[in-house]
C-alpha cells in the first residue's frame, strides 16, 4: 500500500499533482492514502486535480506560522503505526523541514520517496530518501552552436592543391564561393542579436503593478510559493519561458522579499509605508 502526503504550500499546481501521481503509479504501484494538507487558498487553487484524484484536503490553521509541515508529519506518523500499514511512503515536497520524519520513517522499515517540483528540492534532502521523482520539468531548449561553428558550416572546403594547379578555368568559380561565404557569414551575425533579444525582453518592462495584478494574493504581503506565482506570471505573459523569476524580483528590492536568501522557495510583497 502506497501513501502520498501532499504539502500544498509547496507542491501548489495542479499539473505538478497530476505529473506526481502518474510517475508514482508507473515506478511504485496503485497510492491507496491520497492527503493534501495547506491553507485554504493553495487547497482552492487544487480544487480540480483534488476531485479527480479523489485527494482528501485538510486546510490548516491560518496562523502567522506556517504550520503545515508539522500537521502532515503528525498524520504520516499516525499512519504508520496503523494496521494494515503502507509499505511506501511519499512526501510531495522536496523541503528539508521534512528530514528528521524521513529518517525516521526509514529507520521502522517504509520505503520513502519524495516528489519534488525541479529547482525545489534541497539538496541536504536528496539522500534521506530512497527515491525522488521530480515533477515540473521544463523541455530542454537546444542550446544553438556558436557563431565559429556556424561560419565554419559556411566556409567552402578546401581545394586540392593538384586540382587548383592543373584546372585553371576553375578558380574563378571557386572565387566566387568565398565571396558569397561573407555574405552568410554577415546573416549569421545580424541573426544572432535578435535571438537574444527575443528571450527575457519582457522581464525588463514588467512592472510592480503588472506582478500584483497577475497574482493578487501577493497583497496580503504574506509569504507566498514562488513556483506558483511564477507560474501566474508565465499565464500572463510577464516572464519569459527561460527567464529567471528571481532576477525579475530582485530588480524591486523595496517591494519583494524572496525566502530564504540563498534557496528561495517564497515570495512576499513588501507593501508601501
Amino acid at each position: 500500500m502506497i501513501a502520498f502526503f501532499i504539502d500544498a504550500d509547496n507542491l501548489c499546481a495542479p499539473s505538478w499533482v497530476e505529473e506526481a501521481f502518474h510517475k508514482l503509479e508507473v515506478g511504485e504501484g496503485r497510492v491507496a492514502v491520497r492527503r493534501a494538507y495547506g491553507s485554504a487558498e493553495k487547497l482552492k487553487g487544487l480544487a480540480d486535480v483534488l476531485r479527480s484524484r479523489h485527494i482528501r484536503p485538510f486546510v490548516n490553521l491560518a496562523l502567522s506560522k506556517n504550520t503545515t509541515d508539522v500537521a502532515l508529519a503528525v498524520d504520516a506518523m499516525d499512519l504508520s503505526y496503523q494496521t494494515p500499514r503502507p509499505t511506501v511512503i511519499a512526501v510531495g515536497s522536496g523541503d528539508a523541514d521534512f528530514v528528521p520524519l524521513v529518517l525516521r520513517l526509514r529507520e521502522r522499515g517504509f520505503r520513502m520517496v519524495c516528489v519534488s517540483e525541479q529547482g525545489k528540492m534541497a539538496p541536504e534532502a536528496v539522500h534521506a530518501y530512497d527515491h525522488v521523482i521530480l515533477v515540473g520539468q521544463e523541455h530542454a531548449v537546444e542550446a544553438p552552436q556558436s557563431p565559429a561553428a556556424e561560419l565554419q558550416k559556411l566556409e567552402p572546403p578546401p581545394a586540392k592543391p593538384p586540382a587548383a594547379r592543373t584546372v585553371a578555368k576553375k578558380v574563378p568559380a571557386k572565387k566566387a564561393v568565398a565571396k558569397k561565404a561573407p555574405a552568410k557569414k554577415v546573416a549569421a551575425k545580424k541573426a544572432k542579436p535578435a535571438a537574444k533579444k527575443s528571450v527575457g525582453d519582457a522581464a525588463g518592462k514588467v512592472t510592480v503593478a503588472q506582478i500584483l495584478n497577475a497574482a493578487s494574493s501577493l497583497r496580503a504581503g504574506q509569504p507566498q510559493s514562488l513556483g506558483e506565482v511564477v507560474k501566474l506570471l508565465h499565464d500572463a505573459k510577464l516572464l519569459g519561458k527561460n527567464a529567471t523569476s528571481t532576477k525579475l524580483f530582485k530588480k524591486f528590492p523595496f517591494h519583494f522579499e524572496l525566502l530564504p536568501p540563498k534557496q528561495p522557495n517564497q515570495i512576499r510583497y513588501i507593501p508601501s509605508p
